[in-house]
């Protein structure tokens, strides 16, 4: 198939097919992979959707997962810098969701510090309870793109972070799945952001403080991890609010966030 072009099989419900078809399992999977598309348009005559349009729970975010990001958070708040020795897990609302190519609102009156976070995304296929490291990776369906917009003044004033992670559209998503056997070693994949072109993150999973292996363990341990959760799992150095001085995405601004072998979001504030 042309990289200008894309296959899809012909689905009434687009919103939902992505659940279907994880809650379908492995056989299902081995089978649509064999069965093929039943439809091929051109890619720009396409909508793309986020992957999973409303999830069915909250997106589980990882804080402080790479190093030099909770160097420069630390140093931004004139604090010492003190590196996590357990995952720090916050969640996003399914509700800030948005396409790979959506518009992003600004938020007038709620918020005057939206900033960006490149992340690579983890899209869980078989669910469970206590799953260890090494088998954590066997229960992943697949992974995406996420750009963990953040209202930084909402995120501190509010102390915990649900509220200042949640606004409607700040969670751009996509622009596909690209299946867990496409990304053999989903720590050796480099990520970048950009806005307006200019360059502002550019760094690499293998710089991850807990790995997906990890991160997958320790959020099963006693809670259900189940088929089509989202997981982000953290953000490397370079975003807004932590730069000298502070930069804070405004209306007219494009933020891009790519992943290696996965591909790039594009999304303009509004």
């Amino acid at each position: 198939m042309r990289e200008d072009r894309i296959r899809l099989p012909v689905i009434e419900d687009w919103s939902r097919a992505m659940i279907r078809l994880i809650d379908a399992g492995p056989a299902a999977w081995a089978r649509l992979a064999r069965a093929g598309a039943d439809v091929e348009l051109p890619l720009a005559e396409a909508e793309l959707l986020a992957p999973l349009p409303r999830p069915r729970k909250n997106i589980m975010c990882l804080g402080w997962n790479y190093a030099e990001h909770a160097q420069e958070s630390a140093a931004s708040q004139g604090r010492e810098a003190k590196l996590p020795e357990h995952p720090m897990v916050f969640t996003k609302n399914v509700t800030s969701v948005n396409a790979p190519y959506g518009e992003i609102p600004c938020h007038d009156g709620v918020t005057g510090e939206l900033d960006w976070e490149v992340e690579l995304g983890v899209i869980i296929g078989k669910g469970g309870r206590g799953i260890p490291r090494e088998r954590a990776l066997d229960h992943v369906f697949g992974y995406t793109v996420i750009n963990d917009i953040s209202a930084r003044d909402l995120q501190f004033r509010h102390k915990q972070y649900f509220i200042g992670k949640s606004l409607d559209g700040a969670c751009p998503m996509g622009p596909l799945i690209v299946t867990a056997d496409e990304i053999p070693d989903p720590q050796a994949l480099w990520l970048r952001s950009w806005v307006n072109g200019s360059l502002k993150q550019d760094s690499s999973t293998r710089h991850m403080i807990f790995p997906v292996a990890e991160i997958i363990h320790v959020l099963s341990r006693g809670m259900t991890l189940e088929p089509g959760d989202v997981i982000a799992t953290g953000t490397p150095s370079g975003v807004g609010f932590a730069r000298t001085p502070p930069e804070f995405l405004k209306r007219g601004d494009v933020v891009e966030c790519e992943v290696e072998g996965i591909g790039r979001l594009r999304n303009r504030i509004v």
